[in-house]
């Protein structure tokens, strides 16, 4: 059972990328759909860019000719506001300034009937200030939906703080209805995505402003060690660097400049330079034409050490033991330890990143974590200044010799994806403790909304309870800026996974 009926006309108000991508939702789903746009011309213009989707559909058969015939039929453009009476449902997609979506609202509601729903396609703004200035703001909710949104699956259902329940129940079920994945969270800066990604941009541009890796480096290891489709760098390029840094610059002002949320520096350079990605030709990366797309720092062969002694639990990282052994080099047991390592044939330490640098210690080289060590093909290696070249090279070659291409970066606390990813399980238990969304609805939100391997839960369950907590608190010594402190939440969290202690009497 739909929670719209088919024959209830749907408005799209606004006519860009969004609002075409959604009327387009709408329309494939059965509905009428009357475009409305505030410039003249543009929503006639819209109706045929959809159309000639549709068109495209057909040619890769996902429509017969008889659907977009039909589909094309309920396409209407409005040629006022007052050609959206009698719709069941508003989606707004304007421009992203308050009082243009404000004014719209308040305009809408002395044409559609009491019993329409308002929504707002706002990836950044207030819900709750958007719908400051109804007579009845309980029926307006916000309907993120992502871009492309014909093609990507999720939608956050936004309750702003007069939504009504009912309100966001209905929209729910609409975005089912549409063939999405509804997730339901609180209105607060960012929602569920934008508030949860930051760290993937904002630490990858930390270790590259600090010298730690170039982009390219940052972005194979986020791919081919993290298991993350696109690194941070291409990824941005992509989105539009102004977008993006757009969206982290709005969640830095709403959560009243928390360091948590931080705006890159190098990120606002480039910004200003007019370098804003793919659109504009450069962006991190060159693309234009005959540029070459740069490599990403890669060692030179190494040969892989005969053996290495294991002491102390490797946890997240166990599964290296059973690869080395796989690639016929002896594992020698010592027992246990206080500091899970590989102690390497040249007196060399192997550490799994823990938040800490090596700069104290001599002869230490960390790796950084993999999703899945076993896939991964490629890791990270950063070596304090006074490692020797040898043990550099034997940690070198027992990465190599289980198949993995190795780079080697700065010696940056936490490397790349293991703050990335503790940082984003922090906000993750961050929000739910703030009531803005569920664990569940979270985790399918990261997922489906950025398209990330794992959600920051089921991460936080697979690396253990306390282990997010561990290294950001060692990352934060080192940098008591309050960007890496851990949240209440988590240390929470972390306590009850430990195990609670009687109180010293």
């Amino acid at each position: 059972m739909t929670a719209l009926d088919l024959s209830s006309p749907v408005a799209v108000v606004g006519t860009g990328t969004m609002g075409q991508g959604i009327a387009q939702v709408a329309l494939v789903a059965g509905h009428p759909v009357r475009l409305y746009d505030a410039v003249a011309g543009r929503a006639r213009e819209a109706a045929d860019a959809i159309g000639a989707r549709l068109d495209r559909l057909v040619e890769k058969e996902r429509l017969t000719g008889a659907e977009r015939d039909a589909a094309r039929a309920r396409l209407t453009p409005a040629e006022s506001l007052a050609g959206l009476a009698g719709c069941a449902v508003v989606v707004e997609a304007v421009v992203e300034r308050l009082d243009v979506k404000r004014e719209l609202f308040r305009a809408l509601e002395d044409v559609v009937g009491d019993d329409c729903l308002l929504a707002t396609n706002t990836s950044s703004l207030s819900v709750t200030a958007v719908g400051g200035a109804l007579r009845d703001p309980g029926r307006l909710v916000g309907l993120h939906f992502f871009n492309p949104a014909p093609l990507l699956p999720l939608v956050e259902v936004v309750s702003g703080f007069a939504t009504d329940a009912a309100s966001a129940t209905r929209a729910s079920g609409i975005a089912r209805a549409w063939g999405k994945t509804p997730v339901a969270c609180a209105d607060t800066p960012g929602f569920i995505v934008n508030r949860v990604a930051r760290p993937f941009y904002a630490e990858a541009f930390a270790v590259f402003e600090d010298q730690g890796a170039d982009p390219a480096t940052i972005d194979a290891v986020l791919r081919e060690s993290g298991g993350f489709k696109m690194g941070a760098f291409e990824l941005t390029d992509l989105i539009g660097q102004d977008v993006n840094e757009s969206v982290t610059h709005s969640v830095w002002q709403a959560f009243f400049q928390d360091a948590r949320f931080t705006p890159s520096l190098a990120q606002r350079r480039l910004v200003e330079s007019g370098r804003l990605g793919r659109k504009s030709g450069q962006g991190w990366y060159d693309y234009r034409p005959g540029a070459v797309r740069p490599e990403p720092q890669t060692a030179e062969p190494a040969e892989a050490p005969a053996y290495v002694v294991a002491e102390g639990d490797l946890g997240p990282a166990g599964e290296l033991l059973a690869l080395i052994r796989e690639a016929g080099i002896e594992v020698r047991a010592e027992g246990r330890s206080d500091e899970a390592r590989l102690v390497l044939p040249g007196g060399g330490t192997l550490c799994l990143a823990d938040g800490r640098t090596s700069a104290p210690f001599r002869n230490v080289v960390r790796f950084d974590l993999a999703l899945d060590y076993r896939r991964a093909t490629r890791v990270a290696l950063a070596a304090s200044e006074g490692v020797s070249p040898g043990v550099l090279a034997e940690a070198t070659g027992l990465f190599q010799a289980l198949g993995k291409k190795v780079s080697v970066i700065g010696d940056v606390p936490g490397m790349i994806v293991a703050r990335t990813v503790a940082r984003m399980i922090d906000l993750a238990f961050d929000a739910v403790a703030k009531g803005v969304a569920t664990r569940e609805d979270i985790d399918t939100a990261m997922r489906l909304g950025v398209n990330y391997p794992l959600g920051p839960f089921e991460w936080s369950r697979r690396l253990g309870g306390a282990w997010a907590r561990s290294l950001l608190a060692a990352v934060d010594e080192g940098d008591p800026s309050g960007r890496y402190a851990p949240s209440l939440a988590l240390h929470r969290h972390a306590c009850a996974s430990e195990g609670w202690e009687d109180f010293p009497s």
